[in-house]
């Protein structure tokens, strides 16, 4: 077995993590493995795989990788970033209590709102986590869990992951972190303290827009034992196909995400001075609140941003060329998304406001396509805003 963790670089752990060269023909990547079952040599003497619902190589590939890159000891494939959540709330006793952000995905809301609630009374404290003391008195004794993601979607809050460790541990409640913005490229909680990595591998690990999935990296073993367990009971596990595609994503990670980071930096900087512009949301400007702690535990500030818009936001999206007008983020392609119609249409109006989500909020997913004509596009786009 290669041995990767003496590579410094991601770039090449990237390519080379989890040993994915098969040993038997010396293919550099995994073969795409569609059988449900696998024959015993002799009976009473099964075979490392029985039924693909358990365990599949394809996929065992994608998890070995993934777990490498977080620094975690386990990785844990589900058909989608949803499932992966959803994973982690099943290690939860009924009624077990969380505290989150009030910054949230709006599918994850909706998942701990509309049906962990009700279907397994789960108990849910939402909180600001730029203001830690307001955190410390949220978890209680008996919290289960703290759920984060830092930066969050669609506002870009950071949140200082060692500190809010710190705070968990002292009545050893569990910290998962959402890190699909980030990327193990921008940071790795598991370093930090955490018990939990997840992410979408819709977004930037499969990188071109084709697949849907998700994955859990764990620090513990028995963690990752149980995760195993209960997705087998669910049946949540993505297929082969869609394991490779996310896998072969993976290798060139490193490399996008510089693009997507370099790209994003340079559009959220050409923004913030636009006239028709009313706040620019980016972590990597001096100006964000969240800088400092950008700058402390990421290795890149990532490619997402998002913007308010003074002018008509109809006009600035009809009039994009460059970026698709698009649910999702993550892709090679430059996406506009409008959060009140698309990523937390299912919150209320008043819910969005108190989130701190106005209308004319647009949230920018940057790709890797050229800058000039990224920013032509946007320049463009402004000026039909206006009208």
């Amino acid at each position: 077995m290669t041995d990767t963790s003496k590579h410094a670089d991601l770039a090449t752990r990237c390519i080379h993590a989890g040993d994915t060269v098969d040993p038997a023909t010396g293919a550099v990547m995994p073969h795409i493995v569609t059988s449900s079952t696998y024959r015993q040599s002799e009976f009473g003497a099964p075979m490392p795989y029985a039924y693909s619902r358990a365990a599949n190589p394809t996929r065992d590939a994608l998890e070995r990788c993934v777990a490498e890159l977080e620094s975690g000891v386990h990785g844990i494939a589900y058909a989608a970033g949803m499932a992966a959540t959803a994973g982690v709330l099943d290690l939860l006793d009924a009624g077990a209590h969380v505290v989150a952000p009030t910054d949230l995905y709006g599918g994850t809301l909706r998942l701990f709102n509309e049906v962990r609630a009700r279907s397994a009374n789960l108990q849910f404290t939402y909180v600001d986590f730029a203001d830690l003391d307001a955190v410390a008195e949220a978890i209680r004794p008996h919290t289960a869990l703290v759920w984060l993601e830092t930066p969050t979607n669609p506002l870009l809050k950071l949140i200082d992951i060692a500190a809010v460790v710190e705070l968990a541990k002292a009545t050893n409640a569990m910290v998962a972190v959402d890190n699909t913005f980030a990327t193990p490229c921008g940071q790795r909680p598991l370093e930090m303290g955490c018990d939990i990595v997840m992410h979408s591998t819709t977004k930037y690990l499969g990188g071109h827009s084709d697949v849907i999935g998700g994955l859990n990296i764990v620090a513990d073993a028995e963690v990752g034992r149980q995760l195993v367990s209960l997705r087998s009971a669910v049946g949540s596990v993505p297929g082969p196909f869609d394991a490779y595609l996310v896998l072969r994503g993976v290798k060139t990670l490193a490399l996008r995400m510089q693009k997507h980071a370099e790209n994003a930096q340079v559009l959220a900087e050409w923004l913030q001075a636009q006239t028709g512009v009313s706040k620019v949301y980016f972590p990597g400007l001096a100006s964000h609140p969240g800088h400092a702690i950008a700058k402390r535990q990421m290795d890149n500030f990532g490619g997402m941003l998002a913007f308010e818009l003074d002018g008509d936001v109809a006009g600035f999206m009809n009039a994009l060329r460059v970026f698709a007008v698009a649910e999702s983020l993550g892709g090679v392609e430059s996406l506009a998304g409008h959060p009140a119609t698309m990523s937390h249409s299912n919150i209320s109006p008043k819910q969005r406001l108190a989130m701190g989500i106005p209308d004319k909020l647009v949230r920018l997913s940057v790709g890797i396509e050229g800058v000039d004509d990224l920013l032509a596009d946007l320049k463009w786009a402004l000026e039909a805003s206006r009208g």
